[in-house]
């Protein structure tokens, strides 16, 4: 099981909003790419990054920071955020991107995601990021109809490699994971999902942590509550590989 740092930029700052409101955010850090080192330094094994405002404008926005990231680091770089093309899909992977994360473009074209998914191969997840149920769009503005059950046989058919799934009532407000939901999909998916929104404390990981062990289950983002300190990286990465060790 993997944490995952979150870094979320938006006007060129390391970010974090309450709910996916780009009018709500709090600043973490002036400059993403000190904010990714940090992480790396800090024991991150993945990084996890989103482009704020390529995910609201639907336009790729922060290629240039994105690209200092993945030059900067040694460890892997997925990506979200903007993604509604195959040529963003190509530039960010050649900018040294290991996955890229599609979003709108995987529930409203599904033509072009599978074309992606063929194009790059074991490269493009899916996330889907559910409000009461329901999946939202566009940067979490537009409500699709759909939920995580009417579109998961499609997605994976299609060829997405992982799931991030992302509970938006619960996202930057630290109030727990939605454990039911994520148990739901984490034992439907023939994929890797990801939990996002909620991971705030280690016992949001230790909660977690049995799904690794009998689902699909492969790590949580968590964003606000490591750069608030309610979650400690070292901590939460130490109890992680005591129990792997346990159980090999």
């Amino acid at each position: 099981m993997i944490i995952f740092p979150a870094v979320d930029i938006q006007n060129g700052k390391a970010v974090r909003l309450k709910q996916g409101r780009a009018q709500d955010s709090t600043v973490f850090a002036e400059d993403p790419v000190e904010a990714a080192r940090t992480w790396q330094a800090r024991g991150a094994r993945w990084l996890h990054v989103v482009d704020l405002d390529g995910a609201f404008d639907g336009a790729a926005q922060s290629r240039a920071i994105v690209q200092r990231i993945c030059r900067e680091l040694s460890i892997p770089v997925q990506l979200g955020g903007g993604i509604r093309d195959e040529a963003t899909a190509r530039a960010y992977l050649e900018a040294g991107v290991t996955r890229l994360i599609i979003g709108t473009l995987a529930l409203e074209q599904p033509e072009l995601f599978a074309r992606l998914c063929r194009a790059f191969p074991g490269r493009i997840g899916v996330s889907l990021d559910a409000e009461a149920g329901r999946l939202k769009s566009r940067g979490w503005v537009a409500d699709t109809g759909l939920t995580v059950d009417d579109v998961l046989p499609r997605l994976q058919d299609d060829g997405a490699a992982f799931i991030i799934y992302t509970d938006i009532e619960r996202d930057g407000m630290q109030s727990g994971v939605n454990l039911p939901a994520l148990s739901h999909l984490a034992h439907a998916a023939r994929v890797p999902v990801i939990a996002a929104g909620g991971v705030a404390t280690l016992e949001d990981v230790q909660k977690l942590y049995p799904l690794s062990r009998d689902s699909r289950l492969a790590g949580a983002v968590s964003g606000r509550a490591l750069y608030a300190g309610t979650l400690d990286l070292e901590e939460a990465n130490a109890w992680i590989d005591a129990r792997e060790a346990t159980a090999t």
